[in-house]
């Protein structure tokens, strides 16, 4: 132990060890002196980086006293510092001009434009055009986007006489937030199909309470006016699934599968990645224990499984990793799952953890094979999380098939704010299962009822048929996690463009119901679900009476995300909504805030609102 701690001491001085030494210090802004999360600190001429913290703060190693360390961060200025003998390096960034000579791009990557002597105005325009997506031209000097997002065909209002049964799978994954985030943070509007609603609001945790009695979540809904339209009623339906303490958790087999081919050079790409994964090792016991597993020409085990007890040796293996070849995906998956099973903790926690850009290109690449191959492996009780690194070639449809497939879940890393949410704070949810194809089911009274829609989900959306078929896949549900739906809902007797009426039907004629007509319920709510080795489902049921009541803080909140959905979304029923109103929203709903994720999202509506009004005023 004395040793242990001369060891730290003497890199904490940035004293010489073994031809290299420690330089730490703390990144802020030139603005008013805040420290600054996630900005990038590299070694000039080499992949080895890391990022600063919540506090701003970083450490990192260099060769000798030549080595030049880059602080970057797209938006800001970047500083190189040549380290000398410092061992304390203190740096602050300032902003760059916006529309000067660099500019941030709308996919989030840092370009340079060479504007020449064009005005103000032109400057805009150009921001604003079809081109700024385009590949390189001799006017502007923009790479090609190569990011991939699955489409997006937003539900519309179904009358209950016609579909009573609305019927999806959870979602607790949360990367379409980040990854929204990151646009806005890089100065660009997100593109739509990049914003799914569900995991915006299943960011959030809710004030729902905990289950008592054998079923792993419990079940909470509330009505209210929907703020973006006072005749129709926004519903709630939330789920809380059980906290389990860390020490009362299963003993986990990890293995960590991790992308190393030449797309993965960036320093917000395998740089981030070996500082994220590490601070989930930081959280692992004794008992469980973690292999890797890494691709890029060809896939290869640089650690077999090893006890989280030995960290050092852990850790000692990411600090090794360096970029470099194509993308052996397929292969990589394959040699994960194999060391996974041999590895095999009956009544544990067996789980690839998949890190990566997205961007499989040699082997079983296509949705279709990779989809087939992960199906497969979740049979064997494998399960399976997707950490998402990049911008530029990022693939977030396939990541997202990828877990949805896999009995896993999915979450994009932005900077390391994100990764300690994901694999620290929420450590139980991102790697403990408790329920798996978990399934809702809500049959709509259309004696109260004249439509609904589900806001969100649109890609998890399931056949009425699939909710009692066992055999279907459906989301997981993690340990803490909290999974929360919005149905906007048109009353009977209130007018709507929305409402599309057909021909009567010539050979079926509708039948009033007096039991439903003299009910007070609006709906009924079904949900299954399975234990984490289980092949039968469970069902629950609960039903919704009553009339809508004022929005308690957690029905604020979840609107006002869902709000900010709809506007970045462009959707045709967010009605007369602005960021304005979206903000005063969530200023009411803020509560505790424990980590600062909800002053975060104000802060990202109050930019969004700034961006969308100049391209508003450059379109003119």
């Amino acid at each position: 132990m004395y040793k242990l701690m001369i060891f730290l001491l003497v890199c904490a001085l940035g004293v010489s060890v073994q031809g290299s030494h420690v330089v730490s210090g703390t990144v802020t802004s030139t603005a008013d002196g805040s420290p600054l999360p996630g900005v990038n600190v590299l070694v000039k001429g080499t992949t080895q980086g890391t990022n600063t913290d919540l506090d701003g703060r970083y450490s990192i190693a260099v060769p000798d006293a030549h080595s030049v360390l880059v602080f970057s961060f797209i938006g800001l200025v970047t500083q190189e510092i040549t380290v000398g003998n410092q061992p304390i390096i203190h740096v602050a960034l300032e902003e760059e001009a916006l529309l000067n000579e660099q500019v941030v791009i709308a996919l989030g990557v840092e370009k340079r434009r060479l504007f020449g002597g064009r005005s103000r105005k032109a400057q805009a325009e150009a921001l604003t055009s079809p081109s700024y997506f385009a590949p390189y031209d001799a006017d502007m000097a923009i790479v090609h986007q190569t990011e991939g997002y699955a489409a997006i065909h937003e539900n519309g209002f179904k009358k209950p006489t016609d579909q009573a049964l609305s019927t999806f799978s959870i979602d607790v994954d949360a990367a379409s937030y980040s990854n929204m985030r990151r646009f806005l943070n890089y100065g660009s509007m997100p593109p739509k199909d990049a914003v799914r609603i569900e995991e915006m609001i299943n960011y959030f945790s809710y004030g729902y309470k905990q289950p008592i009695g054998n079923d792993p979540f419990s079940i909470h809904m509330e009505m209210a006016a929907a703020p973006w339209n006072p005749a129709h009623v926004l519903v709630q339906v939330g789920l809380q699934g059980k906290k389990i303490a860390t020490k009362n958790l299963p003993a986990s087999n990890l293995v960590f599968l991790l992308d190393v081919s030449g797309s993965m050079q960036d320093a917000n790409k395998l740089p981030l990645l070996k500082s994220s994964l590490k601070m989930l090792v930081s959280e692992l016991r004794e008992e469980d224990r973690v292999a890797i597993v890494v691709y890029a020409g060809a896939a290869g085990l640089v650690l077999p499984s090893t006890s989280g007890k030995d960290k050092q040796k852990i850790i000692r293996a990411l600090d090794k990793l360096s970029a470099g070849g194509s993308t052996a995906g397929g292969a990589g998956i394959k040699l994960a799952y194999e060391t996974a099973k041999k590895n095999f903790v009956k009544g544990g926690n067996n789980r690839v953890i998949l890190a990566t850009d997205g961007d499989f290109n040699v082997g079983a690449s296509s949705n279709a094979a990779m989809e087939r191959l992960i199906e497969e492996k979740r049979q064997e009780g494998v399960f399976l999380t997707v950490l998402g690194f990049g911008m530029g070639n990022y693939k977030d449809d396939k990541m997202e098939i990828l877990a949805n497939k896999g009995n896993g879940n999915y979450a994009y890393i932005d900077n390391m704010r994100e990764a300690k949410k994901v694999l620290v704070n929420e450590f139980g949810g991102t790697l403990f299962t408790i329920a798996k194809d978990v399934k809702i089911q809500v049959e709509f009274n259309p004696a109260k009822v004249q439509a609904y829609r589900l806001i969100g989900y649109e890609n998890r959306m399931l056949e009425a048929e699939d909710f009692n078929d066992d055999k279907k896949d459906a989301g997981e549900l993690g340990s803490g996690h909290t999974v929360t739906a919005l149905y906007e809902v048109i009353p009977i007797g209130i007018s709507s463009d929305f409402v599309k009426e057909v021909d009567p039907l010539k050979y079926q004629k509708e039948v009033p119901n007096s039991t439903e007509a003299n009910t007070r319920e609006w709906l009924t709510v079904k949900f299954r679900y399975k234990h984490p080795d289980g092949d039968s489902s469970n069902l629950i049921e609960r039903t919704l009476s009553g009339e809508p009541g004022r929005m308690s803080q957690n029905l604020q909140w979840a609107s006002a995300v869902a709000c900010f959905g709809m506007l970045l979304r462009d959707s045709e029923f967010k009605g007369n909504l602005s960021y304005r109103q979206v903000e005063s929203m969530a200023k009411k709903a803020l509560g505790t805030d424990e980590f600062g994720y909800r002053r975060e999202f104000i802060d990202l509506v109050q930019t969004a609102g700034r961006l969308d009004n100049t391209l508003s005023v450059s379109s003119k």
